[in-house]
């Protein structure tokens, strides 16, 4: 992996691609994580992620106040910054 995750510098990205406020960036990226702890703790190995039970976990939250279109924005353009910056990928 070329780079180590800036969390700041990836919510600058996210803001700039989807024009999303910090605070809900941050918050959908919180439950994101909530969500994988989750399933990783069901799995010893690699864990997929299946992009449409991600977003209905984080709309569900009491706490998330956007739209599904947003949170799909905010997941898109993470795993762009991701991709760009080599600590992911798809796996086909």
């Amino acid at each position: 992996m070329s780079h180590t995750l800036n969390e700041a510098e990836l919510v600058q990205y996210i803001a700039a691609r989807t024009k999303a406020d910090a605070a809900a960036i941050r918050n959908v990226l919180k439950h994101e994580q909530a969500f994988m702890n989750k399933l990783q703790k069901r799995s010893n190995a690699d864990v997929e992620i299946d992009s449409d039970e991600l977003v209905d976990y984080v709309l569900g939250q009491s706490d998330v106040k956007l739209h599904e279109p947003a949170i799909e924005a905010i997941l898109d353009a993470e795993m762009q910054y991701l991709i760009d910056n080599g600590l992911a990928d798809y796996d086909d």
